[in-house]
């Protein structure tokens, strides 16, 4: 669902009231475990958690470093995790204790989506958003867009 709000604040105040009330507390709970360096953002009408650009300007796309995001779809509300789909020892982890938790597992590559907050495993949030600082996230991105690179030219050697 796209928003044409200009902060958080205005954001959270378009959400139906179950919405609203469900983000909030998925809010305090990134802001709580949210490590030194990132900001709080809206962006792309989602609640994003950022590697400002000051601290890693050489993004692909010219826009603040993804670490995470709150959204609220159509159907469901999501919760992006860039720092699980970026490692896949942290994915394979993640739906290891997600699934203890009991609750319903419903994830794409980023994205953990849910209907009600109780569908939700907020202690597990908050340790992995927890998980990864500022400076290991920036690294964990240089070495994916150098490999991509390699690839690129790779390829390129081949196709002379």
């Amino acid at each position: 669902m796209q928003s044409d709000a200009t902060t958080v604040a205005e954001f959270l105040a378009t959400l139906p009231e179950d919405r609203a009330r469900a983000l909030k507390q998925v809010r305090a709970v990134i802001r709580k475990h949210l490590p030194k360096g990132y900001v709080e953002s809206l962006s792309g009408g989602m609640i994003a958690y950022e590697v400002p650009l000051r601290r890693y300007p050489d993004t692909y796309n010219k826009r603040p470093l993804l670490y995470a995001a709150l959204a609220s779809q159509k159907q469901y509300m999501v919760a992006y995790l860039m720092g699980v789909y970026a490692s896949p020892e942290a994915a394979v982890e993640f739906e290891r204790a997600y699934r203890a938790t009991g609750k319903r597992y419903d994830m794409g590559k980023s994205c953990v989506r849910f209907r009600r907050l109780e569908d939700l495993p907020l202690e597990l949030i908050g340790e992995t958003i927890a998980a990864t600082s500022v400076d290991d996230f920036v690294a964990a991105a240089e070495a994916a867009r150098s490999a991509s690179r390699a690839r690129r030219a790779s390829a390129a050697a081949r196709s002379r």
